[in-house]
């Protein structure tokens, strides 16, 4: 439930695509605002994204952004990895490792 004025963020498509709907909904239900951003519109250069990148992973190393970690697969077991993922079995990131 989105209060008015509230903001829907749409990122990745694993349940499939948005079913399409009348836009005008959006302000009969409170001045609502709905997003699909994209990284390839937040970073258009290489520049961009390596100072993007930089930020995020300065983060992770100081502890300030913390990634969830559902499971480590061994990458021979990157078949069973992809099943998981189709099967939504996974909540969080998925490490690969040889």
């Amino acid at each position: 439930i989105i209060r008015p004025r509230g903001l829907m963020a749409l990122f990745g498509q694993s349940s499939g695509p948005v079913a399409p709907f009348d836009p005008s909904i959006l302000n009969q239900k409170g001045s609502l605002f709905l997003t699909r951003p994209s990284l390839a519109h937040h970073c258009l250069t290489r520049d961009e994204l390596v100072w993007r990148a930089g930020d995020v992973l300065g983060w992770i190393a100081s502890g300030k952004l913390k990634l969830r970690v559902d499971k480590i697969y061994a990458l021979a077991d990157a078949a069973q990895a992809h099943r998981d993922l189709e099967g939504r079995k996974t909540a969080g990131k998925l490490l690969l490792v040889p």
